[in-house]
């Protein structure tokens, strides 16, 4: 089953003279458990699709859907809820709330939606990310790795449809850039977690399952590593 389906998606920047042509005509689907790196150079795209994916940019043409919802014909209101529930987003440099701890940072979304957190669920994930015994640490008394981890379990707290990871071990060195990979290939396979990673690595994007490679704006390849 297709849990996300990109169809002749393009994005235009500018007028006249002065038009960037950053995604021209992508299509591709991704199915429920998929682990997709997209790969590419710098100015390829990628990251401009990472956020059209994410309901953060939206598209000069095409369709993004998702869940079945075709996100872009959503309003304002419903696509920024849309994307706190069903959208789960890694970035490079964590964006994690310094006044809040850890618990507090993996559970904003919920927080944001009035929702009941689930203890056990909590206390799962905490394990699973390594952070049991830093529940009540703020960011900055925690390493890059650590906070990363932050960052992961905030980004599947919800269950989302998709998770997207933009360069997620871009700022971390190369133990922690293992032990994050490692996190979230488990959180792919434990929890049949939809992900999908940018990256310019193309070693880091060898831990998937596919590999997507964007070159000026187009899919130039697409290849299955694993079923």
């Amino acid at each position: 089953m297709d849990i996300l389906t990109v169809k002749n998606v393009s994005k235009i920047y500018g007028v006249g003279e002065n038009q960037v042509k950053a995604l021209d005509d992508v299509s591709f689907s991704v199915k429920k458990g998929e682990f997709v790196a997209i790969i590419g150079p710098s100015g390829s795209g990628k990251s401009t699709l990472l956020h059209i994916l994410g309901g953060v940019d939206r598209p000069t043409e095409g369709e993004v859907t998702i869940n079945n919802s075709s996100i872009y014909q959503l309003n304002e209101t419903k696509l920024a809820i849309f994307r706190r529930r069903q959208v789960g987003l890694i970035y490079q440099f964590y964006n994690l709330l310094p006044i809040l701890n850890v618990v507090e940072n993996i559970t904003l979304p919920l927080s944001l939606d009035n929702a009941k957190i689930d203890s056990l669920k909590l206390e799962s994930l905490l394990q699973t990310l390594g952070l049991e015994n830093r529940q009540l640490n703020l960011p900055n008394q925690l390493s890059g790795g650590q906070q990363q981890r932050v960052s992961i379990g905030r980004a599947l707290i919800n269950q989302p449809a998709i998770v997207l990871a933009d360069e997620p071990t871009g700022n971390l060195d190369s133990h922690n850039s293992k032990e994050i990979l490692d996190l979230l290939k488990i959180s792919n396979e434990k929890y049949k977690q939809t992900l999908i990673m940018i990256t310019h690595d193309p070693e880091i994007a060898l831990k998937a399952d596919r590999i997507i490679t964007i070159e000026d704006g187009k899919i130039t390849k697409d290849e299955v590593l694993r079923q």
